[in-house]
């Protein structure tokens, strides 16, 4: 099986567990981010997302590096979260968060889709966030929410090729990048157990899994998942 799962940010959390998920499915991995993938066999692909001129330096060397599957599913996964209000965010911060979560898709998008043949997917991580907000995390929640327009233009952009498409928004998830934004107070996480139906977050490999399920599956295209364990509404 000539199969090439591609995917940013593997070096921990969702992008760790996506790895590993299809890594043991049979799909050569390749893991573009700054931090390595220790999953056996994973190739890691060392590039700074935040660079303007990182497609330039690295693009040609990406492509050899891909060279010719039969299929590709490209999962955007990194990202960054900061803590900001609409009051508070400074546009070089905004600049940051959107060029790793929104640009540098659109600039992998450019290098590969030429590379996809029919079967292929574009997999988009947004997020919970990407349908709703909360306080205190203004750029996060601007690009999630772009994110899901990405994925939606993205399905119009390819109709007729064969490639699906669908954005996965994870709710809460045992992730260091979630626990690095909430600290260590455990009555925060108390209180968002109360607001998930399972009363517990959601676990990197119940992701991957979802993750795994939307590329194998071109019914659903133009799709948004929400993966979050059920929300409470209030």
């Amino acid at each position: 099986m000539n199969k090439v799962l591609l995917i940013t940010g593997a070096s921990k959390g969702i992008g760790l567990a996506t790895a590993k998920h299809f890594s043991s499915r049979g799909y050569r991995v390749i893991n573009i981010s700054r931090s390595p993938c220790k999953v056996e066999g994973v190739v890691n692909f060392t590039v700074d997302l935040l660079s303007h001129s990182w497609v330039a330096e690295q693009g040609i060397a990406l492509l050899d590096e891909v060279g010719a599957p039969e299929q590709i599913v490209l999962v955007h996964n990194a990202a960054m979260m900061t803590k900001d209000t609409v009051s508070t965010i400074d546009a070089e911060t905004l600049r940051s968060v959107l060029q790793l979560n929104v640009v540098a898709s659109a600039e992998l998008n450019a290098i590969l889709i030429p590379k996809m043949n029919e079967g292929s997917s574009i997999v988009y991580i947004s997020s919970t966030l990407g349908r709703k907000a909360v306080a205190n995390t203004h750029a996060y929640v601007v690009s999630k929410h772009a994110v899901i327009g990405q994925m939606r233009a993205t399905c119009q952009d390819l109709a007729g090729s064969m490639i699906h498409t669908a954005a996965v928004c994870p709710g809460f998830t045992e992730t260091e990048m979630l626990s690095e934004h909430l600290g260590a107070n455990p009555e925060i996480y108390e209180q968002i157990k109360a607001s998930i139906a399972h009363r517990r977050l959601a676990r990197p490999s119940e992701i991957a899994d979802t993750i795994w399920f939307v590329s194998q599956n071109p019914v659903i295209n133009g799709a948004i998942i929400d993966a979050n364990l059920g929300q409470i509404e209030t």
